[in-house]
């Protein structure tokens, strides 16, 4: 198995990729830029999708899972970041739950 720094590495490069992708589409469907956007959306989510394939997982179903984790703290970060909007107390406690279960769903006993 691959070492879990690489797995995080790995799973943080698809969450910038998803988000940015989707984020795009965001912007033109609901913010009403420039289908220009679109394209740079389109190219995000393919890396998205190859990014997420390189985690080292026995099934795709426990890699995909364990990503959700990783995906809702990444998103409370784009939250801060990119919109400008402070995560409150609630938000961040429920990241955090969110990493123990990813955490858990990878490497817990028996796992890595």
């Amino acid at each position: 198995m691959t070492a879990p720094l690489s797995t995080i590495a790995w799973y943080i490069l698809a969450a910038i990729a998803e988000i940015a992708g989707c984020f795009a589409f965001w912007t033109v469907l609901r913010l009403e830029r420039s289908p220009v956007w679109l394209a740079a959306g389109i190219l995000s989510l393919i890396v998205f999708a190859y990014a997420l394939t390189r985690v080292e997982a026995e099934a795709a179903g426990r890699a995909f899972a364990a990503y959700g984790g990783i995906y809702i703290v990444a998103s409370l970060v784009w939250l801060k970041v990119v919109e400008g909007v402070a995560p409150d107390r609630w938000d961040i406690l429920g990241g955090l739950i969110c990493l123990t279960g990813a955490g858990l769903i990878l490497w817990g006993p028996g796992r890595g």
